[in-house]
């Protein structure tokens, strides 16, 4: 004998249950399904078209079991979404900026050439990346599953202070200014030198970088500039103005480290004023630490400071709709 299909449907639903609870789901959906096929029989319906309307109104059994034993059917639901996504922007911002710096930074220390330099730090980074997503993810699938309870609720001491239009026109200013700095140094240190030895002039970096060389570095400082003039122009801070500061801060660092490693970066005026004593090596090696390192760290500091202002003006943001929104 050929099974029903509310028997099937009834059966479907109640093998992705606890098994404490297929007695009850069975009766339950025995009577309500009988009732409403009945109902549509004496409305004129023939039974199989009955029963079949029914159970396509029920849907999809795995659905019906996840309702009647409480159980999502997301990764992470609304009580979790927001910390979720806040604390992965917030790691995605820190963590892989680092990595990608600290990375690049001992394949220089290893003596590597550029293109092993870039390698190790994109492939370093991109896993960082997907670690960061995996893991903080599946923390937060655990959490919602067990039932567990992170602790944290919203309350009106998280809205974030207004953003004073005078601060933005003095970041604005400043930008231009260091920027403007930057250029004068540049140009004063190929023409006049920074510094002078016994009247001769030593230029810090390497004269035979002009002209392509430079001519990119000044390119940069003006993306810089017109980066600055976009920010002030369009109010403040977001994700996509975060990324384009982050791919600036790594531009800038690429052409600091590459020409560091090559050993292009600095005159050789300028180099062997390190020579004394017979530690040549020893002191430029010491010189390419050191300068590395602070580009690194200020790199890092511009693309950590760029996401956090980039939160904070979404923060804003969505207190702002919220509030309209009341």
């Amino acid at each position: 004998m050929k099974t029903s299909l509310s028997e099937r449907y009834i059966t479907a639903t109640i093998n992705e249950l606890p098994a404490e609870m297929h007695d009850d789901v069975r009766a339950e959906l025995e009577a309500s399904i009988a009732d409403a096929i009945m109902a549509r029989i004496e409305q004129g319906e023939v039974r199989e078209t009955a029963e079949r309307a029914v159970l396509t109104e029920l849907g999809d059994p795995s659905l019906l079991a996840a309702n009647y034993a409480d159980r999502p059917l997301h990764l992470i639901g609304p009580r979790y979404y927001l910390t979720w996504w806040r604390l992965l922007k917030r790691l995605l911002v820190i963590i892989p900026p680092i990595v990608f710096v600290i990375v690049a930074f001992a394949q220089v220390l290893a003596g590597g050439n550029i293109g092993d330099i870039l390698a190790e730090a994109i492939v370093a980074t991109i896993s960082t990346i997907l670690h960061v997503c995996f893991w903080v993810t599946l923390t937060f699938v655990i959490i919602e599953r067990s039932g567990g309870d992170l602790g944290i609720s919203w309350s009106v001491d998280n809205l974030p202070e207004p953003q004073d239009a005078r601060r933005g026109k003095g970041d604005f200013i400043a930008s231009l200014v260091f920027i403007g700095l930057m250029l004068a140094a540049l140009i004063w240190d190929q023409t006049r030198a920074f510094i002078r030895i016994e009247g001769e002039s030593v230029a810090v970096l390497n004269p035979e970088l002009w002209p392509w060389a430079m001519i990119s570095l000044i390119g940069l400082l003006v993306l810089e500039a017109i980066f600055a003039l976009v920010l002030y122009t369009r109010g403040g801070w977001n994700f996509l103005m975060a990324a384009v500061n982050t791919l600036l801060s790594m531009a800038f660092f690429s052409w600091f480290i590459t020409l560091l490693v090559r050993g292009e970066l600095f005159s050789e005026q300028f180099t062997n004023l390190w020579s004394d004593n017979g530690v040549h090596e020893d002191n430029l090696y010491t010189l390419a630490v050191i300068f590395g390192f602070g580009i690194a760290v200020i790199s890092i500091w511009d693309m950590i400071d760029g996401w956090v202002r980039a939160t904070r003006s979404n923060r804003s943001a969505e207190s702002k709709c919220g509030a309209l929104a009341t």
